[in-house]
């Protein structure tokens, strides 16, 4: 594509990496202001453009009249990257580039921080192709709950993972024809389907279901049992002192101790965002010890009925807890995670058994 873009007098390396002699900043150099944006892809990007493009030439086809396979079909496959002509890389870059823009402030607002953060990367781009044709219609209530249905159906689902560039051509038409006339959900939205034995199995980092979890008890509001404070509070100076990362809530020493397997502490059920301070704090402790040692320590100084209000925005259940019962606090943080993955995906989560362990994904942490 550098090559063939350089027969039309467009240097395709230097609108990506931005040339200073020339004073062009670059694409990946804007991006990259925003945390979120740091690992986007010249590839990904272009299969962005090429979505845009060829969605709408679709639009003139049908305009026109033309039927069938005279019809051009929206894609973001390689063949068709390979082929997006200049004029229309040139017509679409900067909408795409704020669609990105747009898409990072969405994301934030989901409770997503940083590229580690994202379940999948690949959801990014019809996403951003999508905001660069809403502008700031995205704001609108009934618009941004759509797109947040739609992103979360995405996640807990699990439907963006290995190939999907057939995903992204439907979802972005699908999503743009819901939002403007509200009759038919995307595919992405009613394929979506999360077993509640998934909270049992996920513990691994790099499963996006896991992140999705972890995002969306961010999103709810989860303050720091130190801090007192939500991710959304934080601003650059303090990041890195107070970001909230995953970590136990009953220790993996006191589960050893008690003959619980790791397959089952491990489990996302019992971890929850915190940060590096709270959890030194807790070390191998107790639930019931490490709580009130927090409660007074001279930085936090809460009474129980304000530290149970903390647990509860982490869907805590602070009397199993406050007793270190491990079997009952699962159950319950299994029901209460269960009621927030229903309400993202818009639809009920069926539970057979009231503890849904499952040993089939034996994943690690």
């Amino acid at each position: 594509m550098t090559a063939s873009y350089a027969a039309d007098n467009l240097n395709l390396r230097d609108e990506w990496f931005g040339n200073s002699q020339e004073k062009i900043e670059g694409i990946q150099s804007h991006l990259k202001k925003q945390r979120l944006l740091r690992e986007v892809q010249p590839t990904e990007f272009l299969q962005g453009l090429t979505l845009l493009y060829t969605l709408e030439k679709r639009q003139q086809d049908l305009k026109a009249g033309k039927t069938g396979k005279q019809v051009t079909g929206v894609t973001a496959k390689r063949e068709a990257v390979l082929s997006l002509p200049v004029d229309a890389f040139q017509k679409w870059q900067q909408s795409l580039v704020q669609g990105y823009w747009k898409a990072a402030k969405f994301l934030r607002q989901e409770s997503f921080f940083s590229t580690g953060d994202l379940p999948y990367r690949t959801q990014l781009i019809p996403l951003a192709a999508v905001m660069a044709l809403l502008g700031d219609r995205w704001l609108e209530p009934k618009v941004y709950e759509k797109i947040a249905r739609w992103f979360w159906c995405g996640i807990l689902g699990e439907l963006y993972g290995g190939a999907v560039e057939t995903r992204m051509a439907l979802d972005i038409q699908q999503l743009i024809d819901w939002i403007e006339d509200g009759k038919e959900e995307p595919n992405t939205v009613r394929d979506a389907n999360f077993q509640p034995a998934r909270l049992g199995s996920l513990r691994s980092r790099t499963s996006a279901a896991y992140k999705g979890v972890n995002a969306l008890i961010q999103r709810e509001g989860a303050k720091d049992f130190f801090w007192k404070s939500t991710i959304q509070d934080l601003d650059e100076s303090d990041w890195e002192e107070r970001k909230l990362d995953i970590h136990h809530i009953f220790p993996k020493s006191w589960c050893d101790k008690q003959g619980i397997p790791a397959s089952r502490y491990n489990s996302i059920l019992n971890k929850t965002p915190i940060s590096y301070k709270a959890n030194r704090m807790i070390g191998g402790k107790a639930p019931s010890e490490y709580l009130i040692q927090l409660q007074q320590h001279k930085n936090v100084q809460l009474d129980d009925a304000g530290m149970d209000a903390i647990l509860a925005t982490h869907q805590i259940d602070s009397v199993t807890l406050r007793k270190d019962d491990f079997e009952e606090f699962m159950a319950s943080r299994q029901r209460m995670i269960l009621a927030k993955i229903e309400a993202a995906i818009g639809k009920p989560v069926l539970v057979v058994d009231d503890l849904a362990f499952s040993d089939v994904v034996d994943e690690e942490e």
